[in-house]
């Protein structure tokens, strides 16, 4: 365990530089006391690693000193075998760079655990879509992969469910989702989502821009994601579900899915339970709804029990009468001659 934790404090000080003992400690989860034993163990063993006092100051390795030595497990080895999804980095342009860059990690481990790192690719395989989806067309996924990379502007015709709008960004990372690519960038000021195959027009520009220090493309998504999944359900519903219906309501979306096991009462004589349940809109919810075929009735608001009451009453009357008869002209039957008549004697 102390060696492990002797060898990530390395490898922080030679990936970020000066760190200060409070930052490491916070990086390997020790107390600041166990961060200094930690770098006058690796004094010790001969890195040459020193202390610099001040507000600026902390640990930091001799300038240009360097080890090889990385520290890769077995597992650690097999894990970046398999997180190299070929779909996204070919759409991305970077499908050869993965192999070379895989082919020299494989060259590199030792012998023993080659094979095991092989495996793994073969035996697993990652498919960010979703059944019965394809992947969104990423447009000027590329370009716009390299304009992140080099911290260029770009200008952009995107087309919003509002309008079509010519826009100047400042693009900060690449996002996919579910099979859809997305970018994150300044616009305006302000940090936006976009949907790349909203895009309609692409332009590089040589303009650059200074990417924020402080900016986490992580973060950023997680709370985005968020707040648009509190933010899209501005009502709720109250529905009366019988078990099959309960069974189909938690396969809808996970917000819906926990709503519904959070607010189910115990069940009636028929064992129907009543829930609560977030919705969009009404338009919205009276198609999900109607998903739920018979097993579900809407009890509030009335609006919704009206719409659906409404589809109900007209899918009944569609299916009342028969289907109208063919206009096709059926054959002509052929008639039979007469029977010939025998001749009298």
């Amino acid at each position: 365990m102390r060696a492990s934790r002797l060898l990530s404090i390395l490898m922080l000080l030679q990936t970020r530089g000066r760190m200060t003992a409070p930052a490491l400690a916070a990086e390997v989860e020790v107390s600041i006391r166990t961060v200094y034993r930690d770098i006058d163990q690796l004094s010790a063993a001969g890195v040459p690693v020193y202390a610099e006092r001040g507000r600026d100051g902390g640990f930091a390795l001799l300038d240009g000193w360097r080890t090889r030595l990385t520290g890769l497990t077995a597992p650690e080895a097999q894990a970046l075998f398999m997180a190299g999804l070929p779909g996204p980095a070919a759409e991305l342009g970077l499908g050869d760079v993965m192999q070379a860059a895989q082919l020299k990690l494989l060259a590199a481990l030792p012998a023993e655990w080659q094979a095991d790192a092989q495996r793994v690719s073969s035996r697993f395989h990652l498919d960010p879509v979703g059944w019965f989806n394809s992947a969104t067309p990423a447009n000027h996924l590329p370009a716009i992969a390299e304009a992140v990379w080099t911290e260029r502007r770009i200008k952009v015709r995107y087309e919003s469910w509002k309008d079509v709008r010519d826009r100047e960004l400042e693009p900060l990372g690449l996002v996919l989702k579910a099979g859809t690519w997305y970018l994150v960038a300044t616009s305006d000021g302000k940090l936006r989502t976009f949907r790349l195959s909203s895009i309609q027009k692409l332009t590089v520009l040589e303009a650059r821009f200074r990417r924020p220090a402080d900016f986490d493309l992580g973060r950023y998504w997680v709370q985005s994601a968020q707040r648009f999944e509190s933010g899209i359900y501005r009502d709720s519903a109250v529905l009366r579900v019988s078990p099959q219906g309960m069974k189909l309501l938690l396969r809808m979306n996970p917000a819906v899915a926990a709503a519904a096991t959070h607010s189910a009462e115990p069940p009636d004589a028929q064992g129907w339970v009543r829930v609560v349940i977030p919705i969009e809109s009404i338009d919205y919810a009276a198609h999900d709804l109607l998903k739920l075929r018979a097993e579900a009735e809407v009890l509030a608001p009335p609006t919704l029990r009206e719409r659906l009451a409404g589809t109900a009453q007209r899918l009944a009357a569609l299916y009342a009468t028969r289907p109208a008869a063919s206009k096709k002209t059926a054959p002509a039957t052929r008639r039979r001659p007469p029977p010939r008549q025998r001749p009298a004697n």
